[in-house]
């Protein structure tokens, strides 16, 4: 079988020339998974060199019609083979991968953006997302700095709720207290009504809450910095060509930049180019080990690290805070970003199974809520910079996606 695409206006056109069947299914799969992983979701197919179609083939076409359907996009076959067209016609599948005219299989109309960016490494467009002068509050709860000896007790658990419109990372485990927690604790993120956590009590799988009717997702929570209140921009992302790939930093520093504030809680949508991070292999509680958990050789029993980018081809949801000059109640928890920018930030991620993006201006408690209902929840891991001096500088990158931001306007700090 061969496969070649060109684009074409707001279409991919991909053209199939061989047989497609059982054996060719998979190759074809493989090519339109990698067309749209480029972005793509308006895909037109010509099947006029296709000798022969299988029902296997045939599940190839309905299966990537729904992938697009299912994100406002359109899958479409043009100028069938007759022996195509013959068995579209016999399984009654002409009208739906055959609209007579193409008007039939618009897309739904996307909202225009407001701004277009172009970076070093990826280009941006900006959407108008919650009302105007959406703001963020921000609630910095616990005492971060107990992190360093692995000092945290049951004076320092509380029980935090994290409804829909909250935004939030921190350390904290599902129960109802501390001690049915106390060796589970590990980190979180909150995003939209979901919440999901990596317990540390050997299990290394990750769990999650969605808010359901009166519902609301709650943790024992050890510390958390909680952003409450509208998301107010959504910017758009894809990285160039040439690079293929964009870093955290750069998406952050963009994210301050075109909310004109110097700082801001921001999630992130995004197909992963890999993610480097951290997350804790045992809970915080109690240890009484002053070189808990940093020193050294005693780091390797309490974190594991990624020791070269994770999750690759994953969908990753980002949550955290960035920001160039810090409010004093934020700043114990922020930490220096890569490169040249004077940005600092705590982001967690969580790692799902692919699945694409819709485009264009797209909701985050749908989109959050439908990965965490139809998606494997894959991982979970507090996103770092890697400066060894064997690996040069490594940091979390990323393919494409969606960036929704709220400038944080008020800091509290709530201690025991």
């Amino acid at each position: 079988m061969e496969i070649t695409s060109q684009r074409a206006g707001d279409f991919v056109d991909v053209t199939v020339i061989g047989r497609l069947d059982g054996y060719w299914a998979d190759h074809l799969t493989k090519g339109l998974e990698d067309i749209m992983r480029q972005g793509a979701d308006r895909i037109r197919l010509n099947l006029s060199g296709v000798t022969y179609i299988s029902s296997m083939g045939i599940r190839v076409l309905v299966q990537f019609h729904k992938k697009l359907h299912s994100i406002h996009g359109i899958f479409l076959v043009s100028s069938p083979s007759d022996p195509v067209k013959r068995v579209l016609s016999m399984t009654g599948l002409q009208d739906v991968l055959m609209p007579a005219t193409s008007s039939r299989a618009q897309a739904v109309a996307r909202q225009e953006s407001i701004r277009r960016l172009d970076r070093k490494n990826s280009t941006f467009e900006i959407f108008e997302y919650g009302a105007p002068g959406s703001t963020l509050k921000c609630r910095v709860i616990g005492a971060p700095d107990l992190i360093h000896g692995c000092r945290f007790s049951e004076a320092n658990c509380r029980t935090v709720s994290f409804p829909d419109a909250t935004v939030a990372v921190g350390l904290g485990a599902f129960g109802n207290s501390f001690s049915e927690c106390s060796d589970r604790f590990g980190e979180f993120l909150a995003v939209a009504g979901a919440a999901a956590y990596l317990p540390t009590d050997g299990s290394n799988v990750p769990d999650f809450l969605l808010s359901h009717g009166a519902f609301v997702p709650e943790l024992q929570v050890l510390y958390s910095v909680v952003c409450e209140g509208p998301l107010a921009l959504l910017a758009r992302f894809e990285a160039k060509q040439e690079t293929g790939r964009v870093g955290l930093t750069e998406l952050a520093d963009l994210c301050l930049e075109v909310a004109g504030t110097n700082q801001a809680g921001i999630v992130i949508i995004a197909e992963s180019a890999g993610l480097v991070g951290a997350a804790l292999r045992r809970s915080p509680v109690g240890a009484g080990a002053e070189s808990a958990p940093f020193g050294h050789p005693e780091i390797r029993k309490w974190l594991s690290f990624t020791t070269e980018p994770s999750h690759s081809r994953a969908l990753a949801v980002v949550a955290g805070v960035a920001a160039r000059s810090p409010d004093g109640a934020l700043a114990p928890l922020l930490r220096p970003s890569s490169g040249e920018l004077a940005l600092v930030s705590h982001f967690h991620a969580a790692a799902f199974s692919y699945r694409p993006l819709q485009k264009g201006r797209i909701d985050l408690t749908a989109t959050t809520r439908s990965l965490f209902e139809a998606e494997t929840l894959l991982g979970l891991l507090h996103l770092i910079v890697d400066d060894r001096a064997t690996v040069g500088v490594a940091e979390s990158e990323f393919v494409l996606g969606a960036c929704w931001i709220g400038p944080i306007v008020e800091v509290t700090s709530e201690k025991d």
